[in-house]
């Protein structure tokens, strides 16, 4: 069992529409909280047998100018890698996937004996395959997003349960699965509301979302 609920409330949602060098480009992000210290985050992000606890297998070189890949996911460059220093840590990379690319930042900041952790994705509103952001709206990355911190967060005890990388693809089918899936959906719903979406827009998007997750229907 996965503390479901307490995982969705514990995630800040936000979306934008920016021109990020000259070009119109959705940034999303996703903000947590995490019961552990800068330097165990900052290893459980940035380290491969870390990431393969709570995320994927990931293969090649993770520092800085390194070649990453995923296994069976995205694969691309690290452009910065900024250990902990003075509180703050921040990692930025290339998500490339399916022939086109985007930017993933990971920023990390002690809060006490706490850290927090902030993920932003940048894709340029040219470049998402088309039709995508019509049909899902930001859901269509940031559930996938949601569910990385979700596994995350179980990793570093920040909500009770228990959901490894392995199981996880078969989870979203199970009725506690889909539970996640329709509340992160609704989640970011929420937030192209918040962003400007029209509010009869966003939930038929988040349901579609839902439905690519699950394979159910709303």
């Amino acid at each position: 069992m996965v503390d479901i609920q307490n995982q969705l409330s514990a995630v800040t949602r936000g979306l934008s529409l920016e021109d990020r060098d000259g070009e119109p480009s959705h940034v999303q992000t996703l903000e947590q909280t995490y019961p552990a210290g800068l330097e165990d985050v900052w290893e459980a992000v940035t380290t491969a047998d870390r990431i393969a606890r709570w995320f994927l297998p990931v293969s090649g070189d993770l520092g800085l100018g390194g070649q990453y890949q995923l296994e069976g996911n995205a694969g691309g460059t690290v452009l910065e890698c900024t250990p902990p220093a003075d509180g703050t840590a921040r990692y930025r990379i290339t998500w490339e996937f399916g022939g086109g690319v985007s930017w993933v930042t990971v920023r990390l900041a002690a809060e006490g004996d706490s850290t927090r952790f902030i993920l932003e994705h940048v894709a340029r509103a040219a470049d998402l395959p088309e039709g995508m952001w019509d049909t899902y709206g930001p859901g269509a990355t940031g559930v996938g997003w949601d569910g990385g911190l979700l596994g995350l967060g179980l990793h570093l005890g920040a909500v009770e349960g228990s959901l490894s990388p392995q199981e996880a693809e078969a989870w979203a089918f199970t009725e506690e699965g889909k539970r996640f899936y329709r509340g992160a959906a609704d989640g970011w719903a929420a937030a192209h509301v918040a962003a400007g979406a029209d509010p009869t827009v966003a939930p038929r998007a988040a349901d579609a979302t839902y439905g690519f997750y699950t394979g159910s229907d709303a």
